[in-house]
């Protein structure tokens, strides 16, 4: 017993060095989360309409979003393989041409986003639905430049380890999306009362902010403001875009196609009704909101990950990897439990409406019993982008969650009549498919570079 003991007491030092990177990310991400977040609770208390609008906009935006996010991941390990070499000059050029790269990127999604715009009324959604949706829709589409922009700088400070100053950021950008809610939405200190479209144009005005807060740091550190003095006309080049295109699409297409069996399967629970989608849009967004403790784990594994894989620690990158799996693991027993035992209350954060309340507690009941595969998926990942073994993961999420997640919910859900629940069955398959494929490649992975020394 005290030998068992002092083997899991030997890890502390370990699960402390990931949380030191991991809980500024986390609280970062949860940030992000929370723009939505409060969207839909403040939202929410106007009725099941408004916030059925909030759900339907938001889901077509995050497909976007998500793929541009995905593509930012790909400097982070770059980054960080080059800042564990000491190469700051590398690190420098591929910071440069990120700002260039994923600003042009930005602007290309908000041109998509408007083009899609057309579309939302042949969506199968309901007309009244449809018409909240598009202002608050259109906002978010603004806001897409400045995320990408502020992308670049925050997966670059992540790459050097420096987690804690786009925590910071996110979470004042944060504070003033919530009092824009408060006027926009509700009509206060004399502007109008926008209800869904108040919330979209709050989200937009917070997220120009980001960029414009994490400058200031840049040009006020003067650590962080030594790699703009190693930007160089000459360091502009299509071989550094290319080297972030060959991360960061791969990871893109991942989310992508992640992020698009969520998005599809809110759009089919609205083909259920109203009550429906308004249910599962409580869910989702609690659902999103504690996903984030894993995502921050998944970060910190990344960046420590790339690092030990830059000076070829391969016991370091192996031990990092298991400490996070054992956190995520903790993380997920934590969520599951807490979303089965209130699953009667939690909705009621969000709204009176007692039909809604109601479906929404059977739907998180299914959200807490996919919470194992969810945080193995996600810590896989993370550990595949620090050695920058990507590409296969497009492959993964192609099956997991497009021949898998969609059409095993789809038949559940109207074939098999399980309705809301039926979709959730979905999710729950498709994840497991993903869990144990990438798990298993993680493994593979670690034979090959260990044998190869």
């Amino acid at each position: 017993m005290q030998d068992r003991f002092k083997r899991w007491k030997s890890w502390f030092p370990q699960y402390r060095e990931n949380l030191t990177l991991a809980v500024p990310v986390v609280l970062s991400q949860l940030g992000q989360v929370v723009v939505q977040l409060v969207d839909n609770a403040m939202v929410g208390y106007l009725g099941a309409l408004p916030l059925a609008a909030v759900s339907f906009g938001g889901a077509v935006f995050t497909i976007f979003l998500f793929w541009g996010t995905g593509l930012t991941l790909g400097l982070t390990p770059l980054v960080g393989e080059q800042f564990a070499r000491r190469d700051y000059r590398t690190a420098a050029r591929f910071f440069q041409n990120a700002l260039v790269f994923y600003t042009t990127i930005g602007l290309v999604l908000f041109a998509l986003l408007m083009g899609v715009d057309a579309f939302m009324d042949r969506m199968g959604q309901d007309p009244d639905v449809v018409a909240q949706a598009r202002p608050y829709y259109r906002y978010l589409a603004w806001s897409i430049i400045p995320f990408m922009i502020f992308g670049a700088f925050k997966q670059f400070l992540e790459g050097i380890g420096n987690t804690r100053t786009g925590m910071v950021v996110v979470l004042s950008a944060n504070v003033i999306n919530v009092w824009l809610n408060y006027i926009f939405i509700y009509g206060h200190w004399g502007a109008p009362a926008m209800g869904a479209a108040g919330a979209g144009l709050a989200t937009c005005i917070s997220r120009v902010c980001m960029p414009v807060f994490i400058l200031g740091y840049f040009l006020w550190n003067r650590s962080a403001r030594r790699y703009f003095r190693l930007f160089t006309w000459a360091g502009q080049s299509w071989r550094w875009v290319s080297r972030l295109w060959k991360v960061g699409y791969p990871i893109a297409m991942q989310m992508l196609l992640e992020v698009s069996a969520f998005a599809l399967t809110s759009i089919m629970m609205g083909w259920l009704g109203t009550v429906a989608l308004a249910a599962h849009q409580v869910v989702i967004s609690m659902g999103n909101f504690v996903f984030m403790g894993q995502v921050g784990i998944g970060a910190a594994t990344t960046i420590l990950i790339s690092h030990a894989y830059g000076v070829g620690n391969y016991r370091g990158l192996r031990r990092a990897a298991a400490a996070s799996y054992h956190l995520s693991l903790m993380a997920s027993a934590i969520t599951m439990i807490c979303f089965i035992v209130f699953r009667g209350w939690l909705p009621q954060a969000f709204t009176s409406d007692e039909a809604v309340i109601a479906v929404g507690a059977q739907l998180f009941v299914m959200a807490g019993l996919y919470q194992f595969s969810d945080g193995m998926q996600v810590i896989s990942l993370s550990i595949l982008r620090g050695m920058q073994d990507v590409r296969i993961t497009m492959f993964y999420a192609f099956l997991s969650y497009v021949v898998i997640n969609l059409p095993v919910g789809y038949l559940c859900a109207f074939t098999l009549g399980m309705g809301p629940r039926g979709l959730w069955v979905g999710f729950i398959v498709g994840l497991s498919t993903a869990a144990v494929l990438l798990n298993r490649r993680f493994r593979h992975q670690i034979r090959r570079v260990v044998l190869s020394r």
